[in-house]
């Protein structure tokens, strides 16, 4: 993602463009496609901003939650994780090792959008559906 893009995405999001946003957003480069923990995003950011507090980068990671620019994955283990992707996408879920990998899988999304348009839950509104997949990951060699 540019910086032009941080910085359209934070506007059309309604968020005043700082450099604290900028750079935890920048972070998200460097996770290669990762969800990583808030420790893992403040340590990023701090290596190039050492002065950004890690109170600034909680409060940035809820404000971007909380604004739809990414999302909280919560791991069996209770530790929250993050991620930037914003295409409808599945979790696959390792119990042992608790690493997450996006699934995308577009018959599945079908599926599961089909299902639910076709039933009412009262009283509640479907956002999104992401499913989480438990298992293992197996080596291949």
């Amino acid at each position: 993602m540019t910086g032009s893009d941080k910085i359209r995405i934070l506007k059309e999001k309604g968020l005043k463009v700082t450099p604290q946003r900028i750079a935890v957003l920048e972070a998200f480069d460097y996770t290669f496609g990762d969800h990583p923990t808030a420790e893992a995003i403040i340590n990023l950011v701090r290596e190039q901003n050492p002065n950004i507090s890690p109170g600034t980068i909680y409060k940035i990671l809820e404000a971007f939650v909380d604004h739809d620019i990414i999302k909280k994955i919560k791991t069996e283990k209770d530790i929250m994780r993050y991620e930037l992707s914003t295409e409808q996408h599945h979790h696959l879920y390792s119990i042992d090792s608790d690493r997450i990998e996006d699934y995308y899988d577009e018959q599945l999304n079908r599926i599961l959008n089909e299902y639910f348009e076709k039933r009412d839950i009262p009283g509640f509104k479907i956002e999104d559906i992401r499913l989480q997949i438990k298992g293992k990951f197996i080596d291949k060699n």
